[in-house]
């Protein structure tokens, strides 16, 4: 069996009394539902979440312009995500291409 140990850590009075009536209505005791919840966190943490009125966009590159990529994000403090709002919201604002023969791929990021 694993060793125990206990944690204690105060909370708010109102996130209290939510807890304990969910761990009550599951049927499990303090240390069964805490035990479920905190290892539940941490398998969601990094997954993203998806909220009703987002969108995924999704593409396939190279390995090594993927590579330069993520050594660009590394090298500058950037989340992949967030690069790619920003790109996208710098497109869409800005003037619609006046040559016929500019398109997708123009590098307009």
């Amino acid at each position: 069996m694993d060793a125990i140990k206990n944690l204690c850590a105060p909370i708010p009075a109102e996130l209290h009394t939510q807890l304990r009536q969910r761990q009550e209505a599951s049927g499990q005791t303090l240390g069964q539902y805490m035990t479920w919840l905190i290892t539940k966190f941490y398998e969601e943490e990094g997954k993203p979440i998806m909220k009703g009125n987002q969108r995924t966009v999704a593409f396939q590159v190279s390995e090594e312009l993927f590579e330069r990529f993520k050594d660009y994000l590394k090298k500058n403090g950037i989340k992949q995500n967030a690069f790619f709002r920003d790109c996208i919201q710098k497109a869409l604002v800005a003037e619609a291409p006046t040559d016929a023969s500019a398109g997708e791929e123009d590098g307009t990021c």
